[in-house]
This record gives C-alpha cells, sequence and structure tokens, in this order.
C-alpha cells in the first residue's frame, strides 16, 4: 500500500514539473506559477501551476481536521461566469492522499458519540467548486472553494471539504 502512495506522489510531482515547463499562464500579471496559504480543509500551503489559458492544477499540502497530514491535487477549469477580469469561477476533480492517525466517529445507541481510530494511510477522490478573485496589477490571488470528498482507500465515507486562501505569484 505504501508503495502505491509512493508512486502515486511521484507521478503528481513529475507532472507539476512538465505543466510548469509548458505553461501559457492566466494568472496575475501573467505568471504561471503560485504559492501561498489555505485555511479550512486543509490548513497549510498551497501552490497553483497553470496549464493552458484556462486550466491549472492545484495541490495543497497540510493538517486535516483531525490533525493528520493531507495532500491533495485538483484538476481545475475557470470559467468567466462572472463577465469580469477579477473573478471567475472553476471547477474541477482530485485526489487527496491522508496519512497518519485517523478518527471518526458516530452514534451508537444510549452511549453517545463513539470514537474509533486507524493509523495508516487513506486515499480518496473529490470534486471542488470555487470562486477565485485576481485584483488587477497585483501578483495576489483569493480564493474560497467548496467540494465533496469520498473516501476510497480504506473504507468508503464521504465528507465535504471547505477553504479560504491566498496565493502569491513571484
Amino acid at each position: 500500500m505504501r508503495r502505491l502512495f509512493r508512486r502515486l506522489f511521484l507521478a503528481l510531482i513529475l507532472l507539476s514539473i512538465i505543466c510548469i515547463s509548458s505553461a501559457q499562464a492566466q494568472s496575475p500579471q501573467g505568471k504561471n506559477f503560485g504559492f501561498g496559504i489555505v485555511l479550512g480543509e486543509p490548513t497549510g500551503g498551497t501552490l497553483k501551476f497553470w496549464t493552458q489559458r484556462p486550466n491549472a492544477i492545484v495541490v495543497n499540502i497540510g493538517s486535516s481536521y483531525f490533525g493528520n497530514l493531507r495532500i491533495g491535487a485538483d484538476y481545475l477549469w475557470h470559467f468567466d461566469a462572472f463577465n469580469s477580469d477579477i473573478a471567475f469561477l472553476y471547477a474541477g476533480p482530485g485526489a487527496a492522499i491522508g496519512f497518519g492517525e485517523g478518527k471518526g466517529f458516530w452514534y451508537k445507541g444510549k452511549n453517545g458519540f463513539y470514537f474509533r481510530e486507524n493509523k495508516g494511510a487513506g486515499l480518496g477522490v473529490r470534486g471542488v467548486f470555487g470562486v477565485n478573485v485576481v485584483p488587477q496589477r497585483t501578483p495576489l490571488e483569493f480564493f474560497f472553494e467548496v467540494g465533496a470528498l469520498i473516501g476510497i482507500v480504506p473504507d468508503f465515507g464521504s465528507a465535504v471539504d471547505a477553504a479560504l486562501g491566498m496565493r502569491f505569484y513571484p
């Protein structure tokens, strides 16, 4: 199982490097790479690589709600739904890998909420929808997104992700 996660992570890094080298940017000030912070699910760092005019790959790494390390990547399509030069909608599929101890809870009879622990790694797929704002003449991008996360390994489950963040384009 760990070998699979290592291969997926390596493939994600290689894909990101390839996309950086051939990007046609639509980002702040025409830059094709940005980095910043994200608050929510996960809370940590974020990288964005513009691959074509409306498309980008986003990689997030940070702590999930229960304190575990989580790495995720999304492939996004940006839409000019507001007929604006600074605000865009975006959507796309993605995946997330969580490492370490995980906790879940459920209701069990008269005893109330019951906690369980699971050590190891988990894999999930997600769909994300958001809005980003790129103020004119600044190297910044602000974003808000929500998404549905479906856990596949080690157990099947679902969750709702929400995040707010900012990226800087050097």
